[in-house]
C-alpha cells in the first residue's frame, strides 16, 4: 500500500496505530516532510492544492511519540518532537536562538534569526525569518520571502481541509504583521507593518476610482497597509479594522525591501 492509503485507513481507524506498520508510515511522512519531499500544500498553476493526508499523518503523528528530555548545551526542553538539526549540511544559516522543530523543511539559503518554526512548515530557498518571527504549522513560504521582525504566521492542522497560510515569492512581510487562518499572499507583495489579515479579513483595493474587496487574498506585488471600515452594529456605528491596497511594487519598494541580499553578502557587516 502506499503511504497515503496507509494514512488514510488510520485516520478512519485509529486502532491502527498500534501496528508497527502504521506507525512507521507516519514517521516516514514526517521524514519526507522534514527532507522536503512533500509538503501539506503545494502550487498548481496559479492555486494552491492542500495535501489533507499530509495533515492527517502530522495529526497523528503525536500521540505515537513519547515525551522526553531534550539537553542543548545548558538548555533542557521536554517534548515530543525532536529539534531540527545538521543546519550546516543543509545551507541554512541559524543564529541563536532560533529554533525549528523536525518535520519542517528549511530550502538552502534560509535565514533564521532567533525566531521559530513549527512542524509541517515550508521555507523557500533564500528566505528570512527575522528576530521573533514565527512561522506556524504547516504554514508555506515561498523563495527570497522576507519576513520581518515579529511577524506571527498562523499555524493550522485542524481541519485537516484547511488551507494553510501561504506567502507567495518575493513578498515581503513588514515587521509585527498578522496572517493567520489560511490567508493568502501573492507573489511580490508588500505588507506594511502591523497589518492583519485573516481568511476572512476585508482586503479594499483604493487604488481605482471605486473600491475593490478581496477576502483573505493579496494580489501579487501590491502594496498593502493597515485600515479600517465603518460597520453598523446595534449598539451604534464602529470602526472595523481591514487591509488597503495602496499601490504596486515599484522599483523604488525593491530597493527598499533588499536586505536579504546584503545579508547573504560575505564580510559585510550588517
Amino acid at each position: 500500500m502506499t503511504l497515503q492509503t496507509i494514512i488514510e485507513q488510520a485516520w478512519e481507524n485509529r486502532e491502527l496505530l498500534q501496528e508497527q506498520a502504521t506507525v512507521e508510515a507516519v514517521r516516514a511522512v514526517i521524514e519526507d516532510l522534514d527532507k522536503g519531499r512533500l509538503r501539506v500544500a503545494e502550487p498548481v498553476g496559479d492555486d494552491w492544492k492542500v495535501n489533507e493526508w499530509v495533515k492527517k499523518a502530522v495529526l497523528m503523528y503525536f500521540p505515537i511519540q513519547t515525551m522526553k528530555t531534550i539537553e542543548v548545551g545548558p538548555f533542557e526542553f521536554h517534548d515530543k518532537i525532536a529539534l531540527k538539526t545538521n543546519y550546516a549540511a543543509q545551507g541554512v544559516r541559524v543564529v541563536p536562538h532560533a529554533i525549528a522543530r523536525y518535520g519542517a523543511y528549511l530550502s538552502k539559503g534560509v535565514i533564521m534569526m532567533p525566531s521559530y518554526v513549527n512542524i509541517g512548515a515550508w521555507v523557500g530557498e533564500g528566505t528570512m525569518v527575522d528576530t521573533w518571527a514565527t512561522v506556524g504549522s504547516c504554514a508555506q513560504v515561498g523563495k527570497h520571502v522576507h519576513l520581518s521582525g515579529g511577524v506571527g504566521l498562523g499555524g493550522v492542522l485542524e481541519p485537516v481541509q484547511a488551507a494553510p497560510v501561504i506567502i507567495e515569492d518575493g513578498a515581503f512581510i513588514g515587521s509585527r504583521s498578522i496572517l493567520v487562518e489560511g490567508c493568502r499572499i501573492g507573489k511580490e507583495a508588500v505588507i506594511g507593518a502591523g497589518v492583519t489579515i485573516t481568511g476572512s479579513s476585508k482586503i479594499i483595493d483604493v487604488t481605482g476610482s471605486e473600491p475593490k474587496e478581496y477576502k483573505g487574498y493579496v494580489p501579487p506585488r501590491a502594496v498593502v497597509i493597515p485600515g479600517s471600515y465603518t460597520k453598523k452594529f446595534p449598539a451604534g456605528d464602529f470602526q472595523v479594522p481591514c487591509a488597503l491596497i495602496i499601490g504596486q511594487r515599484k522599483e523604488s519598494t525593491d530597493l527598499k525591501t533588499s536586505l536579504n541580499d546584503a545579508l547573504r553578502e560575505n564580510a559585510v557587516a550588517v
